[in-house]
């Protein structure tokens, strides 16, 4: 009985029916990966402008952020908050963008195959 390691490999040879499809597949995965990667980054280093934004404010601006905006709420606590928000933002941008987009294109590169 063959061993699933040994129909990889046939599948992975140049005569194999299969070969062409999953070369044509490879790109397209490779398109998608780098897609992924991009927005990663993009909102990764949105998260760390923001956070580490908000971390300067606390070093280098104590009484900007100590400033009342209402009776017991701070500018700083206002913008802690909001950091935090603006993480759950990114995360609803990312699984939206993976819903609709990556997880749509892996589905439509299975049925192809």
């Amino acid at each position: 009985m063959p061993t699933p390691e040994s129909w990889r490999l046939r599948q992975s040879r140049p005569d194999s029916p299969l070969y062409s499809v999953r070369v044509n597949h490879t790109e397209e995965l490779k398109a998608l990966d780098t897609a992924r990667w991009r927005i990663a980054i993009a909102l990764t280093a949105a998260m760390m402008v923001l956070y580490f934004g908000f971390i300067l404010l606390v070093a280098y601006a104590k009484p900007l952020l100590g400033t009342l905006v209402v009776p017991g709420l701070s500018l700083g606590m206002l913008l802690g908050a909001l950091v935090i928000v603006a993480a759950w933002v990114l995360i609803w941008i990312y699984v939206r963008w993976a819903n609709r987009h990556y997880d749509a294109a892996i589905d439509a590169l299975r049925g192809r195959m």
